[in-house]
């Protein structure tokens, strides 16, 4: 294990460059250090983000019924110690645009019935057929058959959740620095946009029309399972059935956040592993059928949710993410990092040498500063 251990080691540090500590994580465990560093800040257009993502916890902070107001606010407190002291916040303070996600998708199911618009149960059929000239779902689903149900089941079901992690794990090996950060700064505010969309915009999926025919919907009514319900029978559990029994966004079906996702993680595989580009498409394919197969998602949306995140993407490789050397290894192969679009195609983005890695670093923002026309970043990016 040891000399496999070595084996791994000397495969990523083969090509090294000597004294660099871009690569470098932080580990000052001082808060009273990440105050000070707080204080020294220079604040820069990416900090506009805070302006974003409070608003966004506060609100999910008070409209949270569960778990009890005290618990939240030692919650709240540890979150807020977490993303200040400087080797916990580079974790945390990148973490932050997709915990907010995950958190304003958990408290959809304590906004007030009232205050949200009604439940549009015939736009996304209607679209379907005006733009495909049938309901593509309802004919994948039509003959269902064991095979099928696993072969949906493995990326919708259990690969849909675990791929983050893993593509994270990748990116954070093999991507150059901040790579992992930027990863996850558009994964995190491209699904916050969609969740919001869910919210403003609620529509029936496709397992409604099957059970409810067109009749009208509200929110009183449970999430259904749809096609995974088989797969429960077939395992003998009810996992699936009463997990989307509870989903706090029934009818969240426009845009598809399990498109949506998969092709942000192909976007960012792609861009690192152009040669697996083929892989990736063919994994984005295979999620959007096994949505349809399983009635949860009409083509619709899962074009809706592709659109969403080819746009997340655009936007971040136009001002902040990281450029690939092919010819580099992984992370620790890299002495500086350019940022944005190649110089041939989108000039005023510069490199620029990191020095440490730390909640605010002062060194690097000076070397920031003085690099005039680059990009803004911040220097606790993993």
């Amino acid at each position: 294990m040891a000399n496999l251990w070595e084996r791994l080691k000397g495969s990523f540090l083969a090509d090294a460059p000597a004294d660099q500590t871009l690569q470098h994580l932080e580990r000052n465990m001082s808060f009273f250090e990440g105050l000070r560093r707080i204080r020294n800040h220079k604040y820069r257009k990416r900090d506009l983000q805070y302006l974003v993502m409070l608003p966004i916890l506060t609100y999910c902070f008070i409209v949270c019924a569960e778990p009890p107001a005290l618990f939240r606010i030692c919650l709240a407190l540890l979150l807020i110690y977490l993303c200040v002291v400087p080797a916990t916040s580079q974790f945390f303070l990148n973490f932050m645009p997709t915990g907010t996600y995950l958190l304003l998708f958990y408290v959809c199911r304590y906004i007030n019935p009232k205050y949200r618009p009604p439940i549009y149960v015939r736009v996304l059929p209607g679209l379907e057929t005006i733009f495909y000239g049938n309901d593509l779902s309802d004919t994948l689903a039509a003959s269902p058959n064991t095979f099928f149900d696993i072969l949906a089941w493995l990326p919708y079901g259990l690969a849909h959740y675990g791929a983050p992690f893993v593509v994270s794990i990748i990116l954070f090996l093999f991507g150059p620095p901040t790579y992992l950060s930027t990863f996850h700064f558009t994964f995190g505010y491209m699904n916050v946009v969609g969740v919001a969309t869910q919210i403003l915009f609620p529509n029936a999926p496709p397992w409604y029309r099957r059970l409810y025919g067109l009749a009208k919907a509200d929110y009183s009514m449970h999430g259904s399972a749809g096609g995974l319900e088989r797969i429960d029978r077939l395992l003998g559990t009810k996992l699936y059935t009463a997990g989307f029994e509870g989903n706090p966004m029934v009818f969240g079906a426009f845009p598809s956040l399990h498109s949506a996702d998969a092709v942000i993680e192909a976007l960012f595989m792609s861009h690192l592993f152009p040669k697996l580009t083929p892989f990736f498409i063919l994994y984005v394919m295979w999620i959007w059928w096994s949505t349809m197969y399983l009635t949860h998602h009409y083509f619709v949306d899962l074009v809706g949710g592709g659109i969403l995140s080819l746009v997340a993407f655009s936007l971040t490789r136009i001002s902040s993410l990281p450029q690939v050397d092919v010819k580099k290894f992984g992370r620790w192969s890299y002495s500086k990092v350019n940022y944005g679009m190649p110089n041939e195609f989108h000039t005023g983005y510069d490199s620029v040498e990191r020095r440490a890695y730390s909640i605010f670093d002062e060194e690097a923002q000076n070397d920031l500063a003085a690099n005039e026309g680059m990009i803004e970043m911040e220097s606790n990016h993993l």
